[in-house]
């Protein structure tokens, strides 16, 4: 019996025991369980705010620490799940805390850095804003000229800028530039990135000062200095002088000022008053006496002119001897079209050049050669190498109509129509003809073409 009850209690507290190694295995279970749950990879997603993102956009060191710092919790969530079955479920509190800890930093560290940022995003744009008309040229310009003559108007009467800047806008970019370390920083910096030869174009457009113009004033305005006298002041008084300054450069302003007579030893002429008016060159030639001009005559210019006088007036009685002759072949085209023809004229034939006159009631048109002739020979108006040498035949019938038939190789276009070769087209007033690249205007005399239509039309005349 003691040993079926032993038995019986050894059994009893075997179970007893391992209920209890179950339960505290169930209990470690639960607990990996809920460490895992706290160590997941994923980022919480949540709506970003405008500061956010703006940072992110401008790849702010704020968003990289934010990231940083989720990193960190997760290695840490990691690598505590990693070693949490071994460990009771009571422990799991402490490095979360831990982790919140370390959370409350990187926020403190973002809100700052995003000021900084900000604040350094506000400068750049009051700076940036500065320079939106102002360009690097100009400031060197403008400091420049105040240099040379200290004062903001002769500056703005005397340079050149890329905008029509007030005297107001020069005062307040002068002031930036002096006491705004924002504005002068940048601008300083475009300055000393423009290329050598952009300064120095800015430099020899550089006003003049007075001292320099002193200086140059000594030089005597009926003298006729060479380069250099003015080679040797810019080397006796370079204290004086501006740095980009030249000799040529000082030649070519000493020429100015003797030309508009600013030098100290020239006079300036009196403007003219009512007392003393401006003589005209008729005034001034008849107070010319004419016995100061008398020059020994030369007889062999003389002749020489006579001679060449004789020559002129041959050639203008050859000329006006031939003007009759050219009238009766052709006229000449004043490029307006006569309104009134003569009684004898039935018809005009007008080109760029000259113009046909018709004066019977069959005329030929064409090409005139050695040993072939006719009635409008077209080589008068132009280049006419490829109209035939019988182009084509201009009749009047009876009845006041003019008829054109076609009888060259190549066609005649008529008012834009070709008319091939044995093809007869009737011509209205006004009607454009052309002929191989020459384009002529017929033109009708209505007054004498209605005579003889009532003649026809009296007399029963066939068409």
């Amino acid at each position: 019996m003691n040993s079926l009850l032993n038995d019986s209690d050894i059994i009893h507290s075997g179970s007893e025991k391992n209920g209890v190694f179950s339960s505290q295995t169930q209990l470690l279970h639960d607990a990996s369980d809920v460490t895992k749950r706290r160590s997941s990879n994923r980022s919480i997603k949540r709506k970003k705010f405008d500061d956010e993102l703006v940072e992110y956009s401008l790849g702010l060191p704020g968003v990289s620490n934010i990231k940083s710092g989720r990193s960190r919790t997760q290695s840490s969530h990691s690598d505590f799940s990693a070693t949490s079955p071994s460990i009771p479920a009571t422990a799991v509190a402490v490095p979360t805390m831990q982790s919140d800890v370390r959370r409350k930093p990187s926020s403190k560290s973002i809100s700052g850095g995003y000021r900084r940022n900000k604040r350094g995003r506000q400068q750049n744009q009051i700076a940036t804003k500065d320079l939106g008309r102002w360009k690097p040229t100009d400031d060197l310009a403008l400091v420049i000229g105040v240099q040379q003559t200290n004062d903001l108007r002769t500056v703005h009467l005397g340079t050149k800028f890329s905008c029509r800047f007030t005297v107001q806008e020069l005062q307040q970019r002068w002031y930036a530039l002096l006491y705004d370390q924002a504005v002068s920083r940048v601008a300083v910096a475009a300055m000393r990135n423009l290329h050598p030869d952009m300064v120095a174009a800015v430099q020899d457009r550089a006003l003049w000062s007075t001292q320099e113009e002193q200086l140059l004033s000594t030089i005597k305005s009926q003298s006729n200095p060479d380069i250099n006298i003015f080679s040797e002041m810019l080397s006796q008084h370079p204290e004086v002088f501006y740095s980009g300054r030249t000799a040529a450069a000082l030649q070519k302003h000493w020429n100015t000022l003797r030309m508009y007579h600013l030098l100290p030893d020239q006079m300036l002429v009196p403007l003219p008053t009512a007392a003393r008016p401006v003589l005209a060159f008729s005034d001034a030639e008849d107070l010319i006496q004419d016995s100061e001009l008398s020059e020994p005559s030369d007889e062999i210019l003389d002749r020489e002119l006579r001679l060449q006088q004789r020559r002129n007036i041959r050639e203008i009685r050859q000329l006006e001897n031939e003007i009759g002759r050219w009238n009766v072949l052709v006229d000449s085209v004043t490029g307006v079209c006569p309104g009134e023809l003569d009684s004898q004229t039935l018809a005009v034939l007008r080109g760029r050049m000259v113009r046909y006159l018709m004066r019977s009631r069959e005329i030929t048109i064409g090409r005139s050669a050695k040993g072939h002739n006719v009635d409008i020979d077209l080589a008068l108006e132009g280049p006419a190498h490829k109209v035939s040498r019988r182009q084509g035949t201009l009749r009047l019938r009876n009845t006041g109509e003019f008829y054109l038939s076609s009888e060259g190789k190549r066609p005649i276009f008529v008012d834009g129509r070709p008319i091939t070769t044995g093809n007869i087209v009737r011509l209205y007033d006004n009607t454009v003809v052309e002929i191989a690249c020459l384009r002529f205007i017929f033109c009708i005399n209505q007054d004498l073409i209605r005579v003889i239509h009532n003649e026809s039309v009296r007399f029963n005349l066939p068409p």
